[in-house]
Formats: C-alpha cells, structure tokens, sequence
C-alpha cells in the first residue's frame, strides 16, 4: 500500500505547500526537493560563495519551516521564498561585512588584469561588486525581478536600485569585455 508522501513527488505545488503549511513535513521535504537548487544559487550568486551559499540556503529553509503557516496563498511561494532569502542575505550583510562596498564601485585594477590569464567567469566578475549592487544584479538578472520589486524586497529606494544596476552592469561589461572581444574575433 503506498503512502500519501509517494504522491508528492507529482502533485501540483500549490497542494504541497498547503499539507506543509498544516505541519506535514514531508510535504515540505518535497519543497525543499523542488526549491533547493534556485535558492542555492540565488544565495550563490549573491555572496559569491559556495560553503556560505549552502549555510545561508539552509537558513532560508530553516525560516521557511518555521513561518510557513503565515503564509495566506500557497500559489505566492515563489515570491515570499525570494523575499526570505535576500531578507537572509541582508541579514548577513549587517552582521558580517558591513564596510565591504562603501566605496561602492572602486575595485583594484587587478580583478580587470586577471580577467584573461584566469578566464574569470560571471561569478568571479560579479564577486568584484559591491554587495548591494550585486545582489540589485542578481535579482535583476537570474530572478527576472523588475526594479520596483527589487526596491520593495531590498527596502531600498527605487533610484538607488536603478543606479546600481546601471553601474553594475556597466562594470559587469567592463570586466567582461574580453569575452566580447574573443567572440567578435571568432565571427569575424
């Protein structure tokens, strides 16, 4: 005789998430299961660190657990999860490296200098950024977020979160244009 839980793996995730919010821990096992790669990565990109993305993915799991019941639709998980795992990141943040970014876009020369001798990848790129404006980028980027929701998830003004796109990813351009270069050398 098979158990409910075996059902799990193919039902809808609104359903799931309604039997996790009552308690049903397999249900949100399967959560898990199904968001723990987006949330990993997210984390990822934004602290640019593997061990530390897998500490704060757990993080966010852990607060999911424990206030999923709060949650009123079953069909926002997407949205409220985002929301718990930058809230967590901030968290971080504050706690932790709190000076790191205050001279906002001034980077040594060297992260620029590496870029071909190394082949620096999109992480090793967006790791030169300032945190607040990577984690604008990322959400920006990876999530598909639009830059009012990234201002009201960040608690950060509208303008500011404009401005650290626009100069992120100018500098995201600027570190990156060996790449460019190689790819229209190739075409040519």
């Amino acid at each position: 005789m098979r158990k409910a839980q075996d059902y799990y793996p193919k039902c809808p995730e609104p359903i799931i998430v309604s039997l996790a919010r009552t308690g049903d821990r397999a249900a949100f096992e399967e959560l898990v299961r199904r968001r723990q790669s987006s949330v990993r990565n997210l984390m990822r990109r934004c602290c640019g660190d593997i061990t530390l993305a897998d500490d704060l993915a757990q993080q966010v799991f852990l607060q999911l657990w424990s206030k999923i019941h709060t949650l009123k639709q079953a069909g926002a998980l997407g949205g409220w999860l985002k929301r718990v795992a930058v809230s967590i990141w901030l968290q971080y943040l504050r706690k932790n490296d709190a000076l790191r970014g205050a001279d906002e876009l001034e980077e040594p020369d060297h992260a620029h200098n590496e870029t071909t001798g190394m082949g620096m990848d999109l992480d090793l790129a967006l790791a030169t950024l300032p945190n607040t404006v990577r984690l604008c980028i990322v959400l920006s980027y990876q999530e598909g977020m639009t830059h009012a929701e990234i201002a009201e998830i960040t608690d950060t003004p509208l303008g500011t979160v404009k401005s650290h796109i626009n100069r992120g990813s100018q500098r995201l351009k600027e570190i990156l244009s060996p790449y460019r270069e190689n790819t229209a050398e190739k075409t040519s």
